[in-house]
């Protein structure tokens, strides 16, 4: 196989060496000579695609091709008369990895917003693996590779992971109304969202063979509010008990004195119904008074209603203007967003949130970033 321009191809094969390639072209730059009757050889895992004045001429599947008008009629058309049929042809043939790369990881680079039924609003990270396979090579190339001389699953991952995380968003909020919900049913989520996943990658030619989700975890502050419900329902079980086993141990005290400790017995049997009363008295809880607190729009905590400044996330709170990207509040003349380093005067695209003005992928249900309903 030769890569240079100036050179005739005879033989024309590709192996994928890093296992990562889904595409690669030949040559890499620019278009080359390729004898008729050169010899393209296609293995088992690939598909060979000639292109010709920039449109896909031929589709080859596994085997040993001999490029010619014989088994290549549209060459016939292609090639001028006054050669006679012997010319070479200036062109180039796209080699197509059809397997299945596996092992992709994809999680939430930011946490997403997500609307509990009992939490009220939290911002979830999510992590999982995928497979994806070529199964249209001609609709990849024309979609999503282009004219690039090689193509690997690096440069398409950071695409799919920011579709796999907005369909996780959209379809945790339909399936999901709070986390106490979420423990057994990962493999349900991850069936559904594999299926709701399946037309955007169809529209690269691509299938998603499976997906997994791995975790979902709110943020620590929101992880502690759920061990502390949890411990609460045991603690006020324990109350009960312990004043149970304290009132047994009184009454055994009290009946096993004798001599001149049943007078203490006695006094003990008298001071128990007191004890007693007082014990199984509901607590009152000290009245604090606080000062007017206010919602922070962006990660939902109570924060001083004076406050210039969200102090949990950095909000700014006095609205001059919004990314249209994210949502984030910009000072005047911010050029981009410190958020989201998207451009402050770029004007909105589709499918931005109607509350935030964050953008979200065509079709999505639910906001990214403030997990309103779009």
């Amino acid at each position: 196989m030769g890569n240079n321009n100036l050179v005739f191809l005879e033989v024309i094969e590709w192996q994928d060496e890093t296992g990562q390639e889904i595409l690669h072209r030949i040559p890499e730059q620019g278009s080359a000579e390729i004898k008729l009757g050169a010899q393209l050889i296609v293995r088992e895992s690939q598909a060979g695609i000639l292109f010709y004045k920039g449109k896909a001429c031929d589709a080859f599947g596994p085997g040993k091709h001999t490029l010619h008008t014989g088994n290549i009629p549209i060459l016939t058309k292609i090639l001028s008369i006054p050669w006679g049929m012997t010319s070479p042809l200036r062109a180039e043939v796209y080699l197509v990895n059809m397997k299945i790369f596996t092992n992709l990881k994809w999680g939430t680079r930011n946490p997403v917003a997500f609307r509990d039924s009992e939490l009220g609003l939290i911002r979830l990270r999510a992590h999982g693996i995928f497979n994806i396979q070529v199964t249209q090579p001609v609709l990849f190339i024309n979609t999503l590779s282009g004219t690039m001389g090689r193509f690997t699953t690096v440069d398409i991952a950071e695409y799919l992971k920011r579709v796999i995380v907005s369909r996780f968003n959209d379809y945790l909020g339909e399936q999901l109304d709070t986390l106490f919900n979420l423990p057994g049913r990962y493999d349900e989520l991850s069936v559904g969202l594999q299926k709701r996943l399946q037309k955007d990658f169809s529209r690269f030619g691509m299938t998603l063979g499976n997906l997994y989700i791995t975790s979902i975890t709110p943020p620590p502050d929101v992880q502690q509010s759920i061990d502390d419900k949890s411990r609460l329902s045991v603690i006020q079980d324990m109350d009960k008990l312990i004043k149970l086993k304290a009132a047994s141990a009184m009454e055994k005290s009290a009946e096993s004195q004798a001599g001149a400790g049943q007078g203490m017995g006695m006094g003990m049997g008298l001071m128990m119904p007191a004890m007693l009363g007082n014990m199984f008295q509901p607590q009152k809880s000290a009245v604090v008074t606080h000062e007017k607190h206010t919602k922070c729009p962006d990660c939902g905590q109570m924060i001083p209603a004076d406050a210039r400044f969200c102090p949990q996330c950095g909000h700014q709170l006095l609205i001059l203007q919004q990314c249209a990207n994210c949502g984030k509040n910009l000072t005047p003349k911010t050029r981009f967003c410190p958020q989201c380093g998207h451009p402050a005067d770029d004007k909105p695209k589709p499918r931005f949130c109607p509350k935030c003005g964050s953008e979200n992928l065509p079709g999505a249900t639910f906001c990214n970033q403030c997990g309103e309903k779009i």
